[in-house]
């Protein structure tokens, strides 16, 4: 079999969708002749923990580890919460407090391309001596956090190894990157580092068409799609929710809040006393402040049922027996080429899906081509009612259901046999 070296910062037991993509890729590699040695850090600051993708991991693989110097740790020592939730990725953007500017400013700014930088060269010398008794001629390195990207870089500068770098989520025009409180002169680093890897890689590559079409104008190195997948399958013994329940799985921040959304829910429960007596929203996940508030202020807040996080197996039964499965994203340019990973196991649990997002999010492509439900811009109001309405007469009369087409190029298992070709 061929040997491929895997560099990754997310990898059991880190919780989240960040671990999930690699995670099965390396399950699934040995089914097409690729054998995966893992690298990972030996002493990961997590921010959610999900011991459960422990069990996907293969019994007899290789996994290299190598301690990581992390600033998180000692920022914890000033506020656990606010270090946790910007290491997450969750960045707020009202009633900031001192402290929160100042560590946005120096993780935007001392911290180039991230604060996994010091892991950087460590993992240099220690790989180097893993290439030669392994015998390993690719690695593949996958980012967020992007500085995993560099080790990669220098490793084929010094090893000459077939390098191919793959991007979970873009780097510099990802919609967290303007809320850093960034210097031009940090602006400008983190281009040249985007463009160093992009240039320096033998093989890219993306999870969505928008970041395939934004790093062809950077670099001519090839560049392949392949998106995030599913790795269940649908159990058709699940008995579906009596109640008309709008499901949402994971987090659902300020920026993503869908108020037309609410405003509908809100009418149709004036409306029509039926609805009222079996509506139900869930959410599985953080929930943000504004969420909150938006429910409170469309009088929805006794409809509405908070699970809070839950490990990925205990999610999926969820995903299944909800009768309509809900999808937001935040309303900017940015946002378009973004492809959240719940996308593809909504997809799989067979409920009807829908999303909210940005004009020209790729994502309504996706769901329109496999007619598997319908999705709405922010700003939307009368069509989204009249789908809501019409959903909501088809679960009454126990019909509700999709008929989706193409789901299955979306497994978990479809999707390591493209990578494979790709390598």
């Amino acid at each position: 079999m061929k040997k491929v070296l895997v560099i990754a910062y997310y990898w059991p037991p880190a919780g989240g969708p960040g671990v999930q993509r690699w995670l099965k890729f390396v399950k699934y590699f040995r089914d097409f002749g690729v054998e995966p040695i893992v690298y990972v850090p030996e002493n990961p600051h997590y921010p959610l923990i999900d011991r459960t993708f422990e069990n996907d991991i293969p019994k007899d693989i290789t996994i290299y580890k190598h301690r990581i110097f992390e600033p998180y740790r000692l920022a914890g020592l000033f506020s656990r919460k606010k270090t946790k939730r910007i290491s997450s990725g969750i960045i707020r953007t009202k009633n900031q407090s001192v402290l929160e500017r100042f560590m946005l400013w120096v993780r935007g700014n001392l911290f180039i391309p991230d604060a996994r930088k010091y892991w950087v060269r460590p993992s240099i010398r220690f790989l180097y001596d893993v290439l030669e008794q392994e015998r390993i001629g690719t690695i593949i390195t996958t980012g967020p956090p992007h500085s995993v990207h560099l080790i990669g870089h220098y490793l084929k500068e010094f090893k000459k190894v077939k390098w191919i770098a793959d991007f979970r989520d873009p780097w510099t025009s990802i919609g967290y990157h303007k809320k850093l409180k960034l210097t031009s002169l940090a602006k400008n680093r983190h281009k040249e580092l985007e463009r160093l890897v992009l240039t320096n890689a033998d093989k890219i590559v993306v999870t969505s068409k928008i970041t395939q079409l934004e790093f062809q104008r950077i670099t001519k190195k090839p560049i392949t799609v392949i998106t995030n997948g599913y790795d269940n399958e649908r159990s058709f013994h699940t008995k579906l929710d009596e109640k008309f329940t709008l499901s949402h799985i994971g987090s659902m921040l300020t920026g993503r809040n869908p108020k037309n959304l609410w405003k509908v829910l809100a009418e149709l429960i004036k409306e029509d006393t039926a609805f009222a007596q079996t509506l139900q929203l869930q959410f599985i996940g953080v929930v943000g402040k504004d969420v909150l508030e938006s429910l409170t202020e469309y009088g929805l807040e006794d409809f509405v049922e908070f699970i809070g996080y839950l490990p990925h197996n205990e999610v999926v039964p969820y995903q299944q027996k909800s009768q309509i499965l809900l999808l937001t994203e935040i309303d900017s340019e940015e946002t378009k080429g973004i492809i959240p990973g719940k996308l593809f196991e909504y997809m799989a649990a067979k409920r009807p899906i829908l999303g909210i997002g940005p004009e020209g999010w790729e994502v309504a492509d996706m769901v329109a081509r496999t007619k598997t439900g319908a999705i709405f811009e922010h700003s939307s109001y009368f069509q989204l009612k009249n789908v809501l309405l019409n959903w909501y007469q088809q679960y009454q009369r126990q019909e509700l259901s999709v008929s989706s087409e193409n789901v299955k190029e979306y497994s978990r298992r479809e999707l390591t046999r493209k990578l494979v070709e790709y390598i």
